[in-house]
């Protein structure tokens, strides 16, 4: 088979607005620079999330309850923002704009983090061990959110844009830049587990061996650097332009379809309306077809203005943008490499509940040695490493999920809707967290005792959290089953043939086999 390349990238301009240069723009180099924003992200998320309980409680003097549910809100909202910033992105900013604002917006909420957690106006007064606690008041717990919820939508904005904004610098046509780019989404989890890693291990070292101050203060100095690094790259990215809201292209399907409802879709396909470009358009599929009937060309469907005669995209939409939509709707699913996806995603979850299940039976052993202990029962005659195989368990099921989740969303999504299309799936986990604080608030309800005793009792030793992570063994069993429903119930779709088309010196070549 031969084949030749175009020396521009089709769909891709550089910095001034012209078509990409495919050996000046993009690769694996410049995608590099994308990924120092991601580290300090998850950096200073996962830094004062896995923290934040303990700050809560011993300085701010929460419940345990409310701390745990103020965590749970803050990350919830962080995801679910992600739909935000993936609309943002691609309707408007795009998202090199988008990376750059948003992240602007996280150095300001880790800044304002670092100011609050040192000036002892913004604190309770401490208190020693047999004296109430007075707890922080409304203007304390005020500058408290607004610096978490800066924080918050800095990370939604980013998280929806730097793996989209990495993908671009590929180009999907090119074999060698494919592979690269899987290289890239290998390396792009790595150092997403690296920037955790850090921050479950050396910041929180620091916010309680030196000063939360100091470990806020570093997340901002470095997410500073990590900008700088990005905006290095300015001349050397290649941009993909917004191609408008995918938001209003699912509603105009969704209501040109229901207006055509009541009519009969053609015999055959090449009948619908199609305006699309023959390189890129999408396969048809047979799943979802009432949508089609948006595709239905009818006499006044089509609107005279001052450039001409053109379709009401509310009346007529074009074959490919319903099978667009179809795809957002069906995204769920996966085929070939996408069916490995759909497999890692199933370990991932399976994963997952034993994970809950170990973290039920170490309870378990913990609890009798805390009832047998006698005295003093804050530090127990028990090994940490007994909570090994439950980190180790929800961390495989959670590298398996994500990066499934994730190769699957960018790779599979339409091109226009590839940032929003990440952001959906961001948003997924959002509800996670949201669910998680209903479901502690509703066990702490229907448990609870008038003296703080209960399965999520504020002494974790008169608790019973054996009981609550085997209630959430259940849950996450449920939750395998229901995805391998949804799994079984996919409809593989077939390949299109690929054919490339490039001008190299202004005449046309075409890849010959």
């Amino acid at each position: 088979m031969e084949k030749k390349m175009s020396w521009t990238v089709g769909d891709a301009v550089d910095y001034k607005g012209f078509p990409a240069d495919r050996s000046k723009t993009g690769g694996w180099v410049t995608a590099a620079l994308i990924l120092g924003i991601e580290i300090v992200e998850r950096l200073s998320t996962m830094g004062i999330a896995v923290n934040l309980v303990t700050y809560l409680m011993g300085v701010m003097h929460l419940p345990s309850s409310t701390a745990a549910n103020t965590v749970t809100d803050f990350m919830g909202t962080s995801f679910l923002l992600c739909l935000l910033g993936g609309f943002l992105a691609d309707s408007f900013l795009g998202r090199f704009k988008t990376i750059g604002i948003f992240s602007a917006i996280q150095l300001l909420g880790t800044a304002a983090l670092a100011i609050s957690t040192k000036l002892p106006q913004l604190r309770p007064p401490p208190c020693h061990a047999g004296e109430t606690c007075e707890p922080a008041n409304g203007f304390q717990m005020g500058i408290l959110y607004l610096a978490l919820y800066l924080i918050a939508l800095g990370t939604g904005g980013l998280k929806s844009s730097v793996s989209g904004f990495g993908s671009d610098q590929f180009d999907e046509k090119d074999e060698k830049e494919q592979s690269q780019r899987t290289f890239f989404f290998n390396r792009f989890f790595f150092f997403i587990s690296l920037g955790t890693l850090a921050a479950v291990t050396v910041l929180v070292y620091i916010q309680d061996e030196v000063s939360r101050s100091w470990a806020y203060g570093i997340c901002s100095v470095s997410m500073v650097i990590a900008i700088l690094v990005f905006l290095s790259g300015t001349k050397k990215y290649r941009y993909k332009k917004s191609m408008g809201s995918p938001i209003v292209h699912i509603f105009q399907v969704i209501v040109a379809s229901i207006k055509k409802r009541k009519m009969e879709l053609p015999y055959n396909v090449g009948a619908l309306y199609e305006d699309t470009a023959e390189d890129s358009r999408i396969e048809h599929t047979d799943q979802f077809r009432f949508l089609e009937k948006a595709a239905i060309v009818l006499e006044d469907d089509f609107e005279r203005d001052a450039y001409g005669s053109g379709p009401n995209p509310w009346k007529l939409c074009s074959l490919t943008r319903v099978e667009e939509v179809k795809m957002m709707t069906n995204e769920i699913e996966s085929i070939n490499p996408r069916f490995t996806n759909l497999q890692r995603i199933a370990i991932g979850l399976l994963l997952s509940t034993l994970g809950m299940m170990a973290a039920s039976l170490g309870e378990v052993k913990r609890l009798s040695v805390a009832n047998g202990a006698k005295g003093n029962q804050t530090t127990l005659p028990i090994s940490v490493f007994l909570l090994v195989p439950q980190f180790f368990l929800v961390g495989s099921g959670e590298a398996f999920i994500y990066t499934g989740q994730l190769d699957f969303f960018i790779t599979q999504s339409p091109k226009g809707m590839k940032t929003m299309s990440t952001g959906l799936f961001l948003t997924t986990l959002s509800l996670g967290f949201f669910i998680s604080s209903f479901l502690v608030s509703v066990v702490k309800k229907v448990t609870g005792t008038r003296d703080g005793k209960g399965w999520l009792a504020d002494n974790i030793n008169k608790g019973r959290l054996d009981l609550f992570y085997a209630l959430l063994t259940i849950l996450s069993f449920i939750n395998f089953i229901a995805f391998l429903v949804c799994a079984f119930w996919y409809k593989p779709k077939k390949a299109k043939p690929s054919m490339q088309m490039g001008a190299i010196n202004g005449s046309s070549v075409e890849e010959k086999c």
